[in-house]
């Protein structure tokens, strides 16, 4: 009976791992495809993106159940349990991501025929890529249980801030000189917002990954 709990528990947590991958995989795609849905103009790309939502969400449910399922049934205790309450902790983060994903397709079908006199539009690509590349290696971290993957991460947030911060000043200069591109200029803002948001909630799940690989969370070098 033992032998079967444990089989039983090992089958349901490689489950649990492999819906954790299957999101991630969606969410990043989703930024790439906001992205450029964004610099291309795409509608339909854009579309898509805001529909393809849907499914991380459904993702997203079938983890906390599976999450739910796991502790009524098995019991898990400190390592174990610590595993799944990471797992459903970031599966709450990755929705989260996709959420901003879908901003950035809503906001690149608000912006128009105007995307081709903003200088950001050549950052905004850039910083998309940081972030992406983000959330890949998180949940690189995440699947092979590497702390040190996960502090690499966490360091890589200030690539994306600072990113966030030469867009920010831009785009400030440019709806001062330009008045009437205001609308378009502040939805390009909401795009830079939403991708360091992203670079925010990837560092959070490195965090978890440290935590859920050591017992403890990454130690802040600055603090």
């Amino acid at each position: 009976m033992q032998e079967h709990t444990v089989k039983a528990f090992d089958e349901d947590i490689t489950r649990l791992r492999g819906l954790i991958a299957e999101m991630g995989g969606l969410a990043e795609v989703a930024i790439q495809q906001s992205l450029d849905a964004l610099v291309r103009g795409d509608d339909d790309l854009a579309k898509k993106v805001v529909k393809g939502d849907k499914k991380i969400d459904a993702l997203e449910s079938e983890i906390d159940k599976l999450a739910v399922r796991i502790i009524a049934l098995r019991a898990p205790m400190a390592d174990d349990l610590r595993e799944v309450i990471a797992a459903l902790k970031i599966a709450g983060v990755v929705e989260r991501i996709g959420d901003y994903s879908k901003n950035i397709a809503k906001a690149s079908r608000e912006i128009g025929d105007n995307r081709k006199k903003f200088e950001p539009l050549t950052l905004l690509p850039a910083m998309a890529e940081v972030a992406s590349e983000m959330v890949h290696d998180v949940l690189t971290a995440y699947a092979a249980r590497d702390p040190e993957l996960a502090k690499e991460v966490i360091l890589a947030d200030e690539k994306v801030d600072a990113f966030y911060n030469s867009i920010f000043r831009n785009l400030v200069s440019h709806m001062v000189e330009n008045p009437s591109m205001i609308s378009s200029a502040a939805q390009l803002l909401f795009v830079a917002r939403n991708l360091e948001r992203i670079g925010d909630h990837a560092t959070n799940v490195a965090e978890m990954v440290h935590f859920a690989a050591t017992g403890q969370y990454p130690v802040d070098e600055d603090g």
